[in-house]
């Protein structure tokens, strides 16, 4: 049953995750534009209501219909949909569309099946063409009189029974389900598939929504993240909860945190709480959001405010973790050392996998000759890349840089993978996305140890093929001349380029102040090429609404959401302080990453430090490294 709800749950929101950039214009333009909006324009705000009412619903079931019925489905999707809108006019058919793409996919799938090899040669696109335009007009038809009447009726009754939760106040107590959805990895689903179309119908009337505000908030995770940081028992869950803190926070991969909570289920009475006590304060002040936070990042979740109501927003996310981290607590202080992550790991691998916790599924694998390996999660966008960049460092750093790691949708695992890598909880979806493939579970995204029995199974399977062998040395020996390269280019006072350069590894650094180091990271940001020379106030600006000080004596210094325009190159300064710098909040760091990155580049980047600096130990060696080893540690 679990499965069956995860994967309608994904196909929902898998409609909706490819256009959240859109969702996210749209609510930066009724932010922006509206009467009561940052920039009142009477004029760009005419653009709001028609991109609300046919650009959304319109993409939604573009995406739909290809998922079904490939390109064709697509097109076929938002004809059919125009009649299911255009039935309601005033009604946000977001929930229309998920219905009318998928099913004029189908229509379309049907038909070519039924006239594959029956058309004669140089009448195909003749048939091609006027089946999706007859059979698109016809289910245009049947959603104007059928679809549009039934979906608006049922989003009537979904808004009516919204409004009635919200108006007495009984809003915080859809925590009580969320959470533990969001653990079975329905995050997504709920998130996209009910959250979202409820928000945009509320937004077109109020100017927000407080439904962008429940799944999103990332303070319960945080908080129970940073009890295991500060009262775990088990050393190894104590030094990966850092790391799962940054990604969970700044990263917005909630998913990071769900292996903490279901090693101890009764962690679930923190995250409910502490989402539930924002409900209530979001309620009682009537907060809202403009547009989905996606990913669940404190930077979207803050950035999507409405005018004036930046802090207060900010307020709700601390509220959160603060309530989470005290009902947190003493359940970790408490807890038998034997509910340890490590130990709760292997006992739910024992029982549901292999004493190791690999599954084989399907044929055996040859890891003489693997060339791919790819982690797959719910969405294929946040854990995966991250798991995906830890285990990329482990295969490399064990010499094995032939061997790519992907990151992927489970519900999409590319037509001949042959290994697998997903969390426990997903195998079974695992399995039927990719059935010829063998299967690796894990449990926790940081610091799994099947990717150490991965590893060593490969080194064990090639340790008797001379030829690879042979190859690896050859390999090793180019690397050390493209380094003696890199070195000669890097020396020259003109040399730009790479994310990471040497000259922008400062060490050993006097004492400064705040703004000072900031000022000097931008510099070095606009003279590398990586970003404009606005950038430098957009760190500031940034440590005015949140300080970048994460722990461990690290603090990663970027800037605020609005100004990723004005980052060229993805880069990193990396500079230390063995006397430190008053970070402000009783905060003081030695090791300050400046990161420049936009898109996917942040996840990686955010995977790479996370894994650096997961302990202030860590933390530590790095402040005695050269700057060779410092570039090694980070490029």
């Amino acid at each position: 049953m679990k499965e069956k709800v995860q994967s309608f749950g994904r196909f929902l929101s898998g409609m909706v995750m490819p256009n959240i950039g859109a969702f996210i214009a749209w609510g930066l333009m009724a932010a922006l534009f509206i009467d009561t909006g940052w920039l009142p324009n009477k004029e760009l705000n005419t653009i709001v209501g028609p991109f609300l009412s046919y650009a959304l619903p319109l993409l939604i079931a573009y995406t739909g219909g290809k998922m079904v019925g490939g390109q064709r489905g697509a097109v076929m999707g938002a004809i059919a949909t125009m009649g299911v809108i255009q039935s309601n006019p005033g009604t946000t058919m977001l929930m229309g569309a998920m219905v009318m793409g998928p099913l004029a996919g189908w229509v379309i799938k049907q038909f070519d099946k039924a006239v594959d090899g029956k058309i004669k040669p140089g009448f195909e696109m003749l048939v091609n063409n006027f089946s999706v335009g007859i059979i698109g007009l016809l289910l245009a038809i049947v959603g104007y009189y059928i679809f549009g009447p039934i979906m608006a009726g049922l989003l009537a009754v979904l808004q009516a029974g919204a409004n009635v939760l919200v108006k007495h106040s009984l809003l915080p107590l859809v925590s009580i389900f969320v959470e533990p959805a969001k653990v079975l990895f329905l995050n997504n689903a709920i998130n996209h598939g009910i959250f979202t179309p409820l928000g945009a119908e509320q937004v077109k009337t109020a100017g927000k929504s407080i439904f962008y505000m429940i799944e999103t908030n990332p303070g319960p995770g945080t908080g129970v993240l940073l009890a295991y940081w500060l009262f775990s028992k088990d050393k190894a869950t104590k030094d990966s909860a850092p790391g799962a803190l940054i990604v969970h926070l700044l990263g917005g991969i909630h998913e990071i945190s769900f292996p903490y909570i279901l090693m101890n289920p009764i962690l679930l009475l923190a995250t409910i709480s502490g989402s539930f006590a924002a409900m209530m304060y979001n309620t009682i002040f009537h907060l809202g959001l403009n547009g989905p936070a996606s990913p669940g990042s404190i930077i979207a979740f803050v950035g999507m405010a409405p005018k004036g109501s930046t802090f207060a927003v900010l307020l709700s996310a601390v509220i959160a973790a603060a309530v989470s981290f005290a009902i947190a607590t003493p359940i970790i202080k408490f807890s038998s050392v034997k509910n340890s992550l490590d130990d709760a790991k292997d006992q739910m691998n024992t029982m549901k996998n292999s004493a190791k916790g690999l599954v084989h599924q399907g044929a055996e694998v040859d890891l003489r000759t693997l060339d791919q390996i790819v982690f797959a999660c719910d969405a294929g966008m946040g854990s995966s890349a991250m798991g995906a960049a830890v285990m990329q460092r482990k295969l490399a750093e064990a010499g094995f840089n032939n061997i790519k790691v992907e990151h992927s949708s489970v519900s999409e695992i590319p037509d001949g993978t042959k290994f697998v890598i997903c969390h426990q909880d997903l195998v079974e979806r695992a399995k039927k996305s990719a059935p010829q493939a063998r299967i690796v579970t894990i449990t926790n995204f940081m610091n799994a140890p099947e990717y150490d029995q991965v590893v060593a199974e490969i080194v064990a399977s090639r340790e008797n093929k001379p030829e690879e062998a042979e190859a690896e040395t050859n390999n090793t020996e180019l690397e050390a001349q493209n380094d003696q390269i890199e070195a000669q280019l890097e020396a020259h006072e003109d040399y730009k380029g790479g994310v990471l350069i040497k000259k922008n590894i400062l060490l050993n650094r006097p004492t400064q102040t705040k703004e000072e180091v900031i000022r000097d990271i931008g510099k070095i940001m606009y003279e590398s090429g990586y970003t404009t020379e606005k950038y430098t106030e957009a760190m500031l600006e940034k440590e005015k609404v949140f300080n970048t000080a994460i722990g461990n004596n690290l603090a990663i210094p970027h800037g605020i959401e609005g100004m990723t325009g004005e980052i060229l190159n993805a880069g990193l300064v990396i500079f230390t302080y063995p006397d430190g710098v008053d970070w402000g909040d009783g905060q003081t760091v030695k090791l300050i990453i400046g990161i420049a990155s936009v898109g996917d580049e942040h996840v990686d980047t955010l995977a790479r430090i996370a894994v650096a600096c997961n302990s202030e130990e860590a933390v530590d060696k790095i402040l005695q490294m050269s700057v060779d080893e410092v570039y090694n540690t980070f490029k």
